[in-house]
């Protein structure tokens, strides 16, 4: 049996310029998610709480990538937050510096959903997260009383705890809730839930 050979055209797709586009597209949306506004006040916060300014002309980015200034940062806000991070070293350590932040922060009490990823930062992936994360370290400070400021954001709302007499407490109790059975007059006695079921012997 000769079988008929099948001549098939091909398209030749270039996979690395489709993942290039790709790559840009989504660069593009997280650079849009970014607010400048927002970067420069992070940075001016972090440069009060620090006491020196940042270089001019360097991106933001750029310059706490290391996660050197963010462990100094804690430090100040709250000492001995950070015993030891690196100074020297290849991308590793560098990265490391980083988890060691967002654990010393997480330890403080930010929550854990408002850390950014090592890689939002190290490789720039979302640095809008960054900045939240920032100003959720900002809101943080408001709630322990040994920091004197400076401070990064709005005040966090807290709790506001009522207190009631027994006499409101008992004059509350003898009032029917509406599920109670009652609303105005309509009950729901004698209602079925569902369709009701005849059985029938004999059939």
């Amino acid at each position: 049996m000769q079988l008929n050979s099948v001549s098939c055209d091909y398209v030749s797709v270039n996979v690395a310029d489709v993942n290039m586009k790709l790559e840009r597209a989504v660069r593009a949306k997280l650079a849009s998610k970014r607010d400048p506004q927002q970067e420069k006040e992070a940075q001016e916060w972090m440069e009060a709480v620090l006491g020196y300014k940042f270089p001019k002309g360097f991106p933001l980015e750029e310059y706490i990538k290391d996660g050197q200034v963010l462990c100094k940062l804690i430090n100040t806000i709250s000492p001995g937050s950070v015993t030891k991070y690196n100074t020297t070293g290849g991308q590793f350590k560098m990265m490391e510096n980083i988890n060691i932040f967002q654990k010393a922060i997480k330890a403080y009490g930010v929550a854990d959903i408002d850390v950014f990823q090592t890689v939002d930062l190290w490789e720039c992936k979302d640095f809008s997260q960054v900045i939240m994360t920032l100003y959720a370290l900002g809101r943080e400070t408001y709630r322990h009383a040994e920091w004197k400021g400076p401070y990064l954001g709005p005040k966090p709302s807290e709790e506001a705890k009522r207190e009631f007499s027994e006499e409101t407490l008992k004059a509350g109790q003898t009032i029917i809730g509406l599920q109670a059975g009652q609303n105005k007059g309509a009950t729901q006695a004698g209602q079925n839930i569902g369709a009701g079921r005849k059985i029938i012997i004999g059939k």
